[in-house]
């Protein structure tokens, strides 16, 4: 049902049976598959894909441009994937051309109220932000990771697999799968073992990852030894080859 209020651009294509709350302003080059609901006075612009069976609530901000002082009107992309929970006041904006052009999130994810996604982000699948937590430019955000409320993230850092970070982190350099961080300044904090254990990870699988983690941030090695360690415990536990392939991709370190 769309309500009769609700401002559609002719151009934007809706499923069938897509539901639009009053007020709500849908512009130009805006697809939307079925199932999905929004919620009134939403805004959203294009170019913007969403995806099925969302769910996006009242004065969420949906593909706005991003906020880039080298953005300059280029066309870029927002694409949103399927049965994901966006809540009150939330932002997603589009990509910018000095990246790939598109901001991307996946299915399954829940963006809390005030949350904020940046140009360029990509969002995997799994993934809360809980209220207020925010995203800059360029980040990256892996399957699983959960953001606590009012954490913030700089540009360009990438938060690992199932990494669980505490309300309020202000993170800096990129965060290694599967480790909790918290405080101030923020730290880690050992493993996510009740994440993992919910997520379905045998009592083995989080043993490697606990050895992998002191070999990390107990035992003293400088990261790239640390890594030749790790690649050893890799040999018989798969959960561990991840991390050695984040710590080679790492742009930016970890926080350690």
């Amino acid at each position: 049902m769309i309500h009769s209020t609700a401002i559609i651009d002719s151009s934007a294509e809706l499923a069938s049976d897509v539901s639009v709350g009053p007020y709500t302003i849908i512009e130009a080059d805006v697809q939307i598959d079925s199932g999905t609901t929004i919620g009134p006075h939403a805004i959203i612009k294009g170019p913007t894909r969403i995806g099925k069976h969302n769910r996006i609530f009242q004065f969420a901000s949906i593909g706005e441009d991003p906020q880039d002082k080298k953005y300059h009107g280029e066309v870029t992309r927002l694409e949103i994937g399927d049965r994901n929970v966006i809540r009150e006041y939330a932002t997603i904006h589009r990509g910018t051309i000095q990246d790939r052009g598109v901001t991307h999130v996946g299915d399954d994810n829940l963006l809390m109220a005030y949350t904020h996604v940046a140009h360029d982000c990509v969002v995997g699948n799994g993934v809360i932000m809980a209220n207020a937590a925010s995203l800059a430019g360029h980040v990256h955000l892996d399957d699983f990771a959960i953001l606590g409320g009012f954490s913030l993230v700089h540009q360009f850092c990438r938060i690992g697999q199932y990494s669980f970070s505490a309300m309020g982190s202000v993170i800096n350099r990129d965060v290694l799968p599967y480790v909790m961080i918290g405080g101030s300044p923020t730290k880690p904090h050992g493993i996510n073992s009740v994440g993992l254990e919910r997520q379905g990870f045998s009592a083995e699988s989080i043993r490697h990852i606990r050895k992998a983690y002191k070999i990390v941030y107990k035992s003293g090695l400088k990261l790239d030894e640390a890594i030749q360690s790790l690649m050893e415990v890799a040999a018989e536990a798969p959960e561990v080859l991840r991390m050695v392939e984040f710590l080679q991709q790492s742009g930016r370190s970890i926080i350690r």
